[in-house]
């Protein structure tokens, strides 16, 4: 089984949307044959396309919600596509942690980390915000001798 972990920008454009969907299509076509587990934060952005595409490929979801007042963090939209891609999943985990804040976004990348032969980063390569983001996952990944693959496909972009 091949267990693929994802991380990457919540503010990717309207025309990126597309670009990072058909190349975490073909990413994900290419880890067969064999089962395909895809660990998921289910935030906004990457990881909301990522969840989306493991399931179109018959994959099994994983869920690590960072806090239990993590779902309460979304707007009315991203909650929608939250609560769809929970009720998929095979699996959700809750940390024990009150709110959704750096530390509980560490402690959710550190549970992929452990889960995963592969982190899909979907990512610019520039600096992260802090800690518990993109950038910090993949030094997190590097450290933990996880390979990573990134995907930021040509004329792709953040919003401002």
């Amino acid at each position: 089984m091949t267990a693929i972990a994802v991380t990457g920008h919540l503010n990717l454009t309207e025309p990126t949307v597309p670009l990072v969907r058909a190349e975490l299509r073909r990413l994900l076509a290419g880890h067969g044959p064999g089962p395909l587990t895809g660990l998921s934060c289910l935030a906004p952005g990457a990881d909301t396309l990522f969840a989306e595409e493991v399931l179109a490929a018959g994959g099994r979801l994983v869920a690590v919600l960072p806090s239990t007042r993590y779902r309460q963090s979304f707007a009315a939209g991203p909650r929608a596509d939250l609560d769809r891609l929970l009720a998929a999943a095979a699996e959700v985990l809750v940390l024990p942690r009150p709110a959704p804040d750096d530390a509980a976004y560490q402690a959710a990348n550190a549970e992929l980390l452990r889960r995963a032969d592969l982190v899909v980063a979907v990512w610019d390569g520039r600096p992260g915000n802090g800690r518990g983001g993109t950038a910090d996952m993949v030094a997190a990944a590097g450290r933990a001798g996880v390979p990573v693959q990134v995907v930021w496909p040509a004329g792709a972009a953040r919003a401002a």
